[in-house]
């Protein structure tokens, strides 16, 4: 029987679970109403504090700067606000933004074979190995075993790691021989990059499974979460693609404690309001996600772009497009916003945030190439254009950081050239509505009994919050100067590679981070100045924007201290609930490597799939 067949015709282990009432076009078209009068009421707030003398062609430049920045802020805002209801007044919010999970029992069948894919290049394999092995003797353990098996596909192009990667993962699948299958493979190059990488094994292996996991090398999931994910994909047949949500684990570098706290709380908010209004229409994020396989290689497959420029080739964020292409398709794109379905790690230092972000920044600006597609949903598109925007806001960001302390200076005709009334209300209007995510999810669990005990309650959230808040506040100014200036490079033709990450700890070095970073700290210092002199009155305000940058060495270079992480693990500060209360996968997965002794050549040729040479993988044909 095939696998949709048994999906059709559910057993009493699988309920069907009835749709929302409220059409996703109703929710869609509430959400833009709202994001579009909350961006037309700030422009004219705006508009009014640059009144005084009336608006000159630089107040006009100053208003299309502000309207640039408005989007990612307005959307984050309502997002907040709906998750905020959701997480609130749902009986079960996850069904209310996932119907289909509320009904699908932990003890339904799985018919289908699953294949997890775990890519790597130029990691450590100990490392790897440490994350899977728990995944897969969990899975090995359970009663569906024979309907799972593991593939590490390889793009490592280091001789050495590649020889300890084959030695690794020959003792794991030893270890795992007769309980569940282990493939590796590693291909002779890094052709079109992950998606390269995993469309080759769609057109070597994929036939022979119904769906894929997909991991990153740093991903670490329960087999509890992957048979959860596997059975609602299982149970719907539309559901081309399940996008878990990846909280951080936690870390013991300052800089990624900080972070990460700071996204574990605006993500929840966040995610149940967009996954609302998205509805079919979800995200994918590359990692922690299941598959449909049979239409992700029919609809997804993606070629190199024209031209040869660093906007050219392969495309570097490819997940985005694919989930686009899913959903053309016919078939679902959907989040399931539990925060239990699996972990991954966060940048230990500053300089290593900014070259992940960077090249983020390159792969989304790939995406104009994509909003001409034909047939593409309205919603998807919104998709790319926001993850452009998302970068692209930051130069109209650094633009009024530098013009709006000129224009204050400058004055008109002996006068403010900014109402200080009306400052101020769009002040302390866009202040919340930045951290609004944040703030949605602390209130939801503050105004909960026990709601914040897993956090060490509401006396320990709420300072670390505040404590992460800011620093994301100084961050925030930094990213905006780093991206603006990565952009120009674009321009000039000037990208960046596909490197393997320093996921260690580490301390920074003065000299490079003041190398790295002096446009940032030289921009900072220079607005701090320019207002100390003008209006010292207005100096906290523009703290804000410019202190981050100002102080941006010496932040990176505390932040990545191994003396300061050891102290805010000690003091107990950023401390996220699995560090309170590791899970077990954790435990296991945080203990010391202990990789098995490399097998010989024959045990490891009858493991290891053939290396393979680029593969070309042309674009749909409609969509040439």
């Amino acid at each position: 029987m095939s696998v949709q067949a048994a999906a059709a015709d559910p057993t009493e282990d699988r309920q069907t679970v009835p749709q929302r009432t409220v059409p996703a076009g109703a929710r869609r078209a509430l959400f833009a109403g709202l994001v579009m009068l909350t961006m037309a009421g700030l422009v004219a707030l705006a508009a009014a504090a640059l009144a005084p003398g009336g608006l000159s062609g630089l107040d006009l430049i100053l208003l299309v700067l502000f309207g640039v920045t408005l989007p990612w802020t307005v959307i984050g805002f309502w997002n907040a606000v709906l998750g905020f209801l959701i997480l609130r007044l749902a009986d079960d919010p996850v069904a209310a933004v996932l119907p289909v999970a509320g009904g699908v029992s932990a003890t339904a069948p799985i018919a289908g074979s699953t294949a997890i894919l775990v890519c790597v290049r130029n990691e450590a394999p100990e490392r790897i190995v440490r994350n899977l092995r728990p995944l897969l003797g969990e899975l090995a353990e359970s009663p569906h075993a024979d309907r799972f098996h593991a593939y590490v596909l390889s793009d490592t192009s280091d001789p050495a790691i590649a020889a300890a990667e084959e030695a690794g993962f020959a003792a794991l699948a030893a270890e795992l021989a007769g309980r569940i299958a282990l493939t590796y493979r590693r291909r002779t190059d890094n052709a079109g990059f992950k998606a390269g990488n995993i469309a080759e094994f769609c057109n070597t292996w994929g036939h022979r499974h119904d769906y894929a996991v997909t991991l990153d090398a740093d991903s670490i999931m329960p087999a509890e979460a992957v048979l959860r994910m596997v059975r609602i994909v299982e149970a719907d047949p539309k559901l081309g693609i399940l996008q878990g949500l990846v909280i951080g684990r936690p870390a013991t570098s300052a800089f990624a404690r900080l972070f990460q706290y700071s996204m574990r709380l605006s993500m929840r908010s966040y995610t149940y309001g967009s996954a609302w209004w998205q509805a079919d229409c979800g995200p994918y994020w590359g990692h922690n996600a299941v598959l449909r396989l049979k239409p992700f290689i029919a609809h997804c497959e993606l070629s190199a772009l024209p031209g040869t420029g660093p906007l050219g080739g392969h495309v570097l964020s490819h997940d985005q497009i694919e989930a686009v292409l899913m959903r053309r398709a016919g078939f679902e794109v959907r989040v399931l916003p539990e925060e239990t379905l699996g972990f991954e790690e966060n940048p230990p230092t500053l300089m290593e945030f900014v070259r992940r972000d960077l090249r983020w920044c390159q792969g989304n600006m790939q995406y104009w190439r994509f909003l001409g597609l034909p047939r593409l949903k309205p919603i998807s598109r919104y998709q790319l254009v926001f993850a452009i925007l998302m970068f692209f806001g930051s130069p109209a960001w650094v633009g009024l950081t530098v013009l709006i302390p000129l224009v204050a200076a400058l004055g008109v005709d002996g006068g403010p050239a900014i109402d200080p009334a009306m400052g101020l209300v769009l002040f302390w209007i866009l202040l919340p509505m930045w951290f609004a995510p944040q703030i949605a999810t602390v209130l939801a669990m503050v105004t909960r009994p026990r709601g914040a005990g897993a956090f060490g309650g509401a006396a320990k959230l709420v300072p670390n919050a505040l404590l992460a808040m800011t620093f994301m506040q100084l961050l925030v100014p930094i990213m905006w100067l780093a991206h603006t200036l990565f952009l120009v490079r674009l321009a000039l033709g000037r990208g960046i590679g596909w490197g393997a990450q320093a996921r260690d700890d580490h301390a920074v070095p003065v000299g490079l981070a003041l190398r790295l970073l002096w446009p940032q700290t030289i921009l900072g210092l220079a607005v701090l100045l320019l207002v100390g002199v003008t209006a010292p009155a207005a100096l906290p305000y523009a703290a804000v924007m410019a202190l981050g940058p100002a102080i941006a060495v010496p932040l990176a270079v505390l932040t990545a201290s191994p003396g300061v992480g050891r102290f805010m693990q000690s003091a107990g500060m950023c401390r996220l609930p699995e560090e309170r209360d590791p899970p077990s996968i954790l435990r296991v997965a945080q203990a010391p490597a202990a990789l098995p002794p490399p097998h010989d050549a024959a045990q490891s040729a009858a493991f290891s799939g053939p290396a393979s040479a680029a593969v070309a993988v042309p674009l749909p044909a409609e969509s040439s």
